[in-house]
């Protein structure tokens, strides 16, 4: 398996091309490449479905062999490949149904991942405690909780509300305090990866909770443990910002 390995603030990923491939991906091979001690390491996976030129599918997959609806940082790691593959600043990405123009410049990549979904606030009981969080769509679930976090924390409470049966697809968390009028600092539990260091959907759907409820006005700068994310609102479309850097180059001998 041919593959390129890369990371947006720390939350990596390994992008490989459909036709590279001598077998299809699935879920054996995704566990087995992502695997820090047997395999290359990485948060997830990156299948390129199809390139035209400008326009190319990608399928992301978690690091526990399921799939991603969407990935706001793997979607930025896909621009960046391909607008240099391409040799253009506008790229348009196909990913779980969704259409995702992006514009790049140098390592920096905004992309519009389009409406965002924000339910009320609800109340979840979870080890005892009673906490509330907010539904939030951004073509993939997400649980945001407002609290001043420790990493304590969100590994406790991470993988109890992502299972919870509340979610019988699972979410992702967010654990999210406010730190100014334009800064939220975030703690991010992905379903089917854990902790991971950013999410680029995570720091939307922090984001536009924020937004929706008063916390914060936008555009929002999202602290992650891996770095800055900025998200704006855009006639109710919601646009990511923030580097993506490519790592190695290799081929995964498969046993």
């Amino acid at each position: 398996m041919r593959f390129s390995k890369w990371h947006a603030l720390g939350n990596s990923y390994l992008l490989v091309e459909r036709s590279d491939l001598d077998a299809p991906v699935e879920p054996d091979r995704v566990r087995y490449a992502c695997d820090a001690h047997r395999g290359v390491g990485s948060d997830g996976l990156l299948e390129v479905v199809a390139v035209d030129g400008a326009d190319t599918e990608i399928v992301v997959w978690n690091p526990d062999g399921s799939q991603a609806e969407v990935s706001g940082n793997g979607a930025r790691i896909a621009a960046l490949w391909l607008a240099r593959r391409s040799g253009v600043a506008f790229v348009r990405l196909r990913v779980g149904g969704r259409r995702l123009p992006a514009r790049v410049r140098g390592d920096e990549v905004e992309i519009d991942l389009g409406a965002v979904e924000v339910g009320a606030p609800e109340p979840l009981e979870v080890d005892g405690e009673r906490l509330e969080f907010t539904p939030v769509s951004v073509g993939n679930p997400h649980a945001v909780i407002r609290r001043e976090a420790t990493r304590d924390d969100l590994l406790r409470l991470g993988p109890l509300v992502e299972r919870h049966e509340r979610f019988p697809q699972r979410t992702n968390v967010q654990l999210v305090h406010v730190a100014g009028a334009n800064d939220l600092d975030v703690l991010v539990w992905e379903r089917g990866a854990g902790e991971t260091q950013a999410s680029g959907s995570s720091a939307v759907a922090a984001a536009v909770a924020g937004i929706t409820h008063g916390w914060c006005d936008g555009p929002v700068r999202v602290h992650l443990p891996g770095g800055t994310l900025t998200v704006e609102l855009r006639e109710g479309r919601a646009v990511l910002t923030g580097p993506a850097t490519e790592i190695c180059r290799g081929e995964l001998l498969e046993s």
